[in-house]
């Protein structure tokens, strides 16, 4: 069994946990204390964590001569979605009929390939358009470019082999959350980083926005719990921050998994701390929380070995004595 200071003194650890609960810090046991205690990284998924994860459509590039035809194919594909990209697109649509979709195939980490109304279509990044060998002009890549550099995620459509929308979609910083990672800085955190499947420029827009000190994009799960494994060889004791089924690999992984209450039922199982009301505010608070426990038992212990040693010095002084008496 692992030795903690919270094995030695679990009222330190009820008492942190109690006042975890009272401020919406769900702590699941003595022993995550201790391991948040020590945590010298964080690492942040973006959409729905660093995000609000309610895109919205800010831009649209349409490249060809109806643009009313091409959102409504787009639409009646993403209803076959749950992808927050997807709903944000038809919000924007606002249709009231869609095309029938005959046929869907999910492609991981790239999109959605369909064919409808004898139409094939696909929905998704930049991996998906180069993987069916879609043509990008020009200025199909320069628009793509200017998008990427001011924040927006992209979703590219194709149809019948060309392209025919870029997307521009955009996310709200949560509240409280640039204030919260400069005061995680302030308490001798020393790595803040972002792991995320948008594209790189669009991920290092936010990046510099929130102050965070590395940023990498394009990736899959796996390459995230990946990236956690190599910082935990490095030495790092890491807290990753999630709040979607596909961060759950990390969440595990990592020595401490945080979720937003908000997020799905498989981050906060996954979980060893939970921000109830998706509070992001709350992320320093825990982890101050932790540190003033660890602080109290250490006390606490430190006060009880001096009051043995004071006893069973006072017990040898006093058996000394006692052998002087005739």
């Amino acid at each position: 069994m692992s030795w903690s200071f919270g094995y030695w003194c679990p009222v330190s650890n009820v008492a942190g946990i109690g006042s975890g609960a009272k401020d919406g810090i769900l702590i699941k046991g003595g022993e995550v204390i201790d391991s948040f205690s020590k945590v010298d990284t964080f690492v942040f998924d973006k959409t729905g964590t660093l995000t609000l994860g309610k895109p919205s459509v800010a831009a649209i590039k349409s490249y060809t001569e109806d643009l009313s035809d091409s959102l409504k194919v787009v639409a009646s594909v993403e209803r076959e979605s749950d992808h927050p990209l997807g709903q944000a697109i038809l919000d924007y649509a606002k249709m009231s009929s869609y095309l029938p979709v005959t046929q869907t195939n999910v492609v991981k980490g790239q999109g959605i390939k369909a064919i409808l109304d004898d139409k094939k279509v696909l929905v998704g990044n930049k991996s998906l358009m180069n993987a069916n060998n879609i043509k990008l002009t020009k200025k199909i890549k320069d628009d793509t470019h200017q998008l990427q550099i001011s924040g927006h995620s992209l979703v590219m459509v194709a149809i019948d082999g060309q392209l025919s929308l870029l997307i521009g979609i955009k996310d709200q910083i949560r509240p409280g959350v640039k204030e919260t990672l400069s005061h995680l800085k302030e308490m001798g955190i020393k790595e803040l980083i972002m792991l995320t499947g948008d594209n790189q420029e669009t991920a290092e827009s936010t990046a510099e926005e929130l102050g965070i000190t590395k940023v990498y994009g394009n990736l899959m799960p796996e390459n995230k719990a990946d990236y956690i494994r190599k910082l935990q060889n490095e030495g790092h004791q890491t807290a990753f921050v999630g709040d979607g089924v596909n961060d759950s690999p990390s969440l595990t992984l990592s020595d401490i998994g945080i979720a937003m209450g908000g997020g799905t039922e498989v981050a906060i199982e996954t979980s060893d701390v939970v921000l109830m009301k998706s509070n992001f505010e709350k992320l320093a608070e825990a982890y101050r929380l932790t540190k003033k426990t660890l602080r109290n038992m250490q006390e606490n212990i430190l006060i009880a070995l001096t009051t043995i040693l004071l006893l069973v010095k006072s017990k040898i002084l006093c058996k000394i004595s006692m052998s002087f008496i005739p």
